[in-house]
């Protein structure tokens, strides 16, 4: 095991290592801010946390703006691994915690301008988050993520640009590969003392895959204020409209191997030729998501008071698949989803800062609270012979979740020396309602709770080489769709119990002259009654408590400028995951499905003085995943896939014009891009894409 002194002790070998390299100079590179893990505005540099920060530039890198994987695979520590199957959400794990998602992100904490996107039983959707208005994306891993509570494996933080100087209105349109095309439309200005930014976009693709076409429009609207002296009022609204996105399903390793475009065949269909599953039950989801939030923050000398309140609305129908051999379950749930969700939540906390010993203290103090509402219904996906409609009903409940959790958090820096502590009780309370009650009364409530304490230490070896130690107690409740079904499709699985982890973590932070930036963390994660899949088939997926899991790990980040123009930036990730404890027939040291052991991203990039060109090759590897517990099923082979970008910008008057051309994937790798963990079916496998190209321009009028 690897105890937290000794992980201190190899932060420190490390630190020797990069000493002779690093000298105090005057042409040390400016500082990146950070808001996340401390609650206030920090140099990440000086973080005792592992925290990258993806700024605008990376985010629009000849990149569509659709999916968060496009800017957050050059992150250590983080796998996002795009389904290319919009009805299902990207899956993101953290250090291991999230991998298993059959949909959605759990295990990591989803924020937008300092709103939840996560809900209070900790699922969320990366898709909410407004990609063509960011300015930058936080990326918080290891210990300090646990003052966010429940579901904190890692905190992904979007900021969002703000309305500044003479109005402009811009648009941009991209098309590539499988008809995708999206077209955004935004303005934005400040006057007086009021900014704005509006922006709308539509984006469509038939899909890589048989039955993966998908439409999404997504709109926003952010107004930024000063009512009065040292104040800032902030509203934000925004809106997320899918319809009939279809999902293709998994497929199995064969079907795999011989088309990784297809669908899984589904050999009891009566039709010639054979239809696919997601073909012969028209697999499919629809989302309405519209959320508004508003956030008060007022500067009272060296302190400072924030509010943030939000509520919005979410209705979601998805007709999932299932063979007649899996019909019998539907009498407890159906093959149709259809829920309409209301939620609201208030974040209040009080930041003082005082002088201690010689020293600067920082204390945080505040209460987050949340409450979602979810009338949900379950229909047959049939009527007769036809599949993929809706049917009779099976099940009709509503579904409560409350939480509030009080935390508190200090720091104090005195010298060379940066003390910070923690401390969070989380409270989630689940209650069922259930209306329909021919197949049993599924009622009933569960509690979950938990204090999460952190602790780190930070020491400033030089100006430029600090080291940290960090160490913290997490945990994560099973959320809803954790909870919905026991066993092959039964009622609510109230028996589950929440996963309770110990991180431990030492690091080093390291600048050479003005050019040159190193990140190192190493980290060790134990947990026990670790959430797992227990069965998984059609897109209903249950789940059951583990023994006990080891998550061990280095991370590296490389940031380096060269002459010319020329940079290079490096993220590589070594990871341990296993199970720490044999449960059911499953052994000791089994790898945990879903999580890589090593994840490597390169990139070299050149920009000409007078920033009118730039071009790009980016370098992914990743190693084997394996899709269930005993690691005994054919797992996803790793593979490596090179990426080109080259970029165009132009001025002519009050015009801003730009361009790019991207080609993903240059060598045309065929390869599982992720896979759906314990499906009962072995049907695990989504293939990625092959060869694509993306074409984008844009046109800027500045007032």
């Amino acid at each position: 095991m690897l105890r937290p002194h000794y992980l201190q002790s190899i932060a420190t070998l490390l630190a020797v290592g990069i000493s002779p390299l690093v000298a105090a100079t005057d042409n040390v590179p400016m500082d990146v801010i950070v808001v996340s893990g401390s609650r206030v505005e920090h140099a990440s540099f000086d973080l005792p946390a592992a925290i990258d920060v993806v700024d605008h530039a990376r985010i629009g890198a000849g990149q569509m703006r659709v999916n968060a994987s496009e800017a957050l695979t050059a992150v250590p520590g983080l796998v996002i691994l795009n389904r290319q199957n919009y009805a299902q959400d990207l899956q993101i794990s953290s250090r291991g915690f999230g991998a298993r998602s059959a949909f959605g992100v759990r295990g990591i904490r989803l924020i937008s301008d300092g709103i939840p996107a996560t809900m209070p039983d900790g699922q969320g959707q990366a898709a909410t988050f407004n990609l063509d208005m960011a300015e930058r994306i936080e990326v918080l891993r290891g210990p300090l993520a646990a003052i966010y509570g429940n579901h904190s494996g890692g905190v992904i933080q979007l900021m969002t640009k703000e309305g500044q100087g003479a109005p402009s209105v811009e648009t941009s349109i991209v098309a590539g590969s499988d008809d995708v095309t999206k077209i955004d439309i935004n303005a934005q200005g400040k006057s007086g003392a009021i900014g704005y930014v509006v922006d709308s976009s539509r984006f469509q693709t038939d899909g890589y895959r048989t039955h993966s076409a998908a439409t999404r429009d997504e709109d926003f609207v952010k107004i930024t204020l000063a009512p009065w002296s040292k104040s800032k009022l902030t509203f934000i609204a925004t809106k997320l409209y899918q319809a009939d996105t279809q999902d293709p399903l998994g497929v199995q390793w064969l079907t795999f191997q011989n088309n990784p475009r297809a669908a899984e065949i589904d050999s009891s269909d009566t039709q010639i030729p054979k239809r696919s599953f997601a073909e012969r039950y028209n697999t499919r989801k629809s989302i309405d998501h519209e959320q508004l939030g508003a956030t008060y923050e007022q500067h009272l000398g060296e302190d400072r008071l924030r509010l943030t309140l939000y509520g919005g609305n979410r209705q979601v129908i998805q007709y999932q698949a299932f063979s007649k051999a899996f019909q019998t379950p539907i009498s407890h749930s159906g093959g149709v989803i259809d829920f309409d969700r209301n939620f609201y939540g208030a974040d209040l906390n009080w930041v003082n800062l005082r002088t201690l010993a010689r020293g600067t203290m920082t204390t945080t103090v505040g209460l987050d609270y949340a409450r979602s509402s979810d009338a949900r219904q379950g229909f047959e996906n049939f009527i007769g012979t036809q599949f993929g409609v809706k049917g009779k009903l099976r099940r009709d409940e509503q579904d409560l979740v409350v939480s509030l959790d009080p935390y508190l958090q200090t720091e104090w820096q005195a010298g060379a020396w940066l003390l910070s502590a923690g401390l969070r009780h989380s409270k989630m309370e689940v209650e069922v309602r259930d209306h329909f009650l021919s197949n049993g009364n599924d009622s009933g409530s569960r509690n979950y709770s938990h204090t999460t304490p952190f602790l780190a230490v930070l020491y400033k070896v030089s100006p430029t080489l600090n080291l940290y130690t960090s160490a913290a107690h997490g945990f994560e409740s099973p959320t809803l769709n954790e909870l919905f079904y026991s066993g092959s499709g039964g009622g609510f699985n109230f028996n589950l119990q929440s996963a309770q982890s110990t991180h431990v973590e030492a690091g080093a932070k390291a600048r050479i002259g003005a050019d040159t930036q190193i990140n190192a963390a190493l980290f060790e994660v134990r947990t026990k009654d670790e959430l797992v899949v227990d069965s998984s088939s059609g897109g209903r997926t249950s789940y059951r408590n583990a023994s006990k899991t080891l998550r061990q790990g280095i991370e590296l980040a490389f940031n380096q400028s060269w002459c010319n123009g020329i940079s290079t930036h490096l993220a590589a990730t070594a990871l341990r995951a296993v199970y720490d404890q044999a449960f059911g027939n499953i052994p000791t040291g089994r790898r945990l499905p879903g999580v890589p052991g090593t994840n490597l991203y390169g990139e070299l990039a050149w920009q000409d003085s007078a920033e009118h060109f730039n071009a790009a090759i980016e370098a992914i590897v990743s190693s084997k995943l394996y899709p269930e517990d005993s690691n005994k099923e054919t797992p996803a082979p790793g593979y490596a896939i090179a990426n080109i970008r080259v970029g165009a910008k132009q001025n002519w008057s009050s015009w801003r014009f730009k361009q790019f051309v991207r080609v993903n994937n240059l060598l045309d790798r065929t390869y599982v891009g992720s896979v759906i963990v314990g499906d009962s079916n072995k049907r695990y496998y989504e293939a990625a894409l092959g060869r694509n190209w993306l074409l984008g321009a844009s046109a800027q009028y500045v007032f």
